[in-house]
């Protein structure tokens, strides 16, 4: 049964505490954080009592911005109470611009598609009539891009409005945008082409290598015109995801598309952590990805067996996951409770390079009562002074 904690007693210095002993290698506690984007606040009645639409928050940078504050504040005071991230309002608020996943298809010409109350999506381009046009488009100037272009002048202007204004009575400052990760070559050519790319990889494995190696340049070109453009405002990562991946079998992917995912990581410098994340039921791939790719970062989704994910990865390899986002939202806050209880039992605290968080991607509304229950279960089990 969940037992009662006084989280509010948990001081943001105290929380700095927990993320820094974890980031030396010193883990005093499982850390625990949330992965929740705007859409939190744009499908919740309360935060956004106008019904503001994500596409009216994509044509107006001025909602955009309003949109991204409250979220920022809806994280501040509302989330972060059941995470190690801090609460209470900021020296300044930290927003940025948000295009969901749809940007690598649109940059490849794929056309948005709003669908009411789902954040942005993209319409399936290449039929088997026009798949090759795609490899007519030029992908060696990213920044000249039309979508790029569009985003970076809306960026400007959402730049200029922060600069006269205020937020709850502290400054804004509008980060850097930059697009340096990847969705992945085969999530990525399922948006372009739909199913029919998995028929691809079975009758047609050159057009399907062909396809997955012009999006995985596409992107290794797009992560350096960013670096070269913002120089040293903007950090230095080497993740990338591709969740369609657990789709495959285990030698399909090591056939197929590891090479792929090797170009992406091989790209950069070698000092450079990799990271990768996956959601869907992909942990078979994980041994062979941090063998071959030397990936020390996974964050997952569901279903994840973690006991035996952590022997099959080793103690030095971090792990983010947690408590499946189906059971926070329909499950009783002492089902979460045994839930994160159970997880954290199962050996996946083994090494210290575990952070708790939802499996994966907090939905709108979700229960406070059930990040609250896999809060304290966590503050409870997740010490490693046990």
């Amino acid at each position: 049964m969940m037992s009662t904690h006084a989280m509010s007693t948990i001081s943001n210095t105290e929380k700095d505490h927990v993320w820094q002993a974890y980031r030396d290698h010193q883990a005093v506690r499982v850390p625990v954080t949330l992965g929740a984007n705007p859409r939190v606040v744009i499908l919740n009645e309360q935060w956004n009592p106008e019904g503001y639409t994500f596409q009216q928050a994509a044509e107006d940078p001025r909602l955009h911005l309003e949109i991204a504050l409250r979220h920022a504040l809806y994280m501040r005071t509302v989330l972060n109470h059941y995470t190690d991230n801090p609460t209470g309002l900021p020296e300044f608020w930290d927003v940025g611009l948000n295009v969901y996943n749809v940007y690598e298809a649109a940059i490849l010409g794929a056309p948005l598609d709003y669908l009411p109350g789902q954040v942005p999506d993209t319409k399936v381009c290449l039929g088997e009539e026009n798949k090759l046009e795609i490899f007519e488009q030029d992908i060696s100037q990213p920044l000249e891009n039309s979508f790029i272009k569009d985003r970076l002048v809306f960026w400007q202007e959402m730049e200029k409005i922060a600069a006269d204004m205020q937020f709850e009575g502290r400054p804004i400052r509008v980060n850097p945008w930059a697009l340096c990760g990847t969705d992945g070559p085969v999530t990525v050519a399922m948006n372009l082409r739909g199913p029919d790319f998995m028929e691809d990889l079975l009758i047609d494995p050159d057009y399907a290598d062909r396809l997955m190696r012009f999006i995985m340049q596409a992107a290794i070109n797009r992560r350096a015109a960013f670096e070269e453009y913002w120089g040293d405002r903007i950090g230095r990562g080497n993740g990338m995801a591709d969740d369609s991946i657990a789709m495959l079998s285990t030698p399909m992917y090591q056939q197929q598309v590891l090479p792929i995912h090797r170009m992406f990581y091989e790209s950069v410098s070698t000092q450079r952590s990799r990271g990768m994340h996956l959601c869907g039921n992909a942990t078979r791939h994980f041994p062979l990805i941090h063998e071959h790719l030397g990936v020390t970062s996974f964050d997952t989704g569901f279903p994840v067996d973690f006991g035996n994910l952590r022997q099959v990865v080793g103690d030095d390899v971090e792990v983010s996951g947690g408590v499946e986002v189906a059971l926070l939202m329909n499950g009783t806050a002492d089902e979460v409770y045994e839930r994160t209880k159970a997880i954290l039992q199962s050996g996946i605290k083994q090494g210290g390079r575990f952070i708790m968080r939802e499996g994966n991607n907090l939905p709108p509304n979700c229960p406070l009562d059930t990040l609250e229950a896999m809060y304290q279960a966590t503050l409870e089990y997740g010490r490693y002074d046990d």
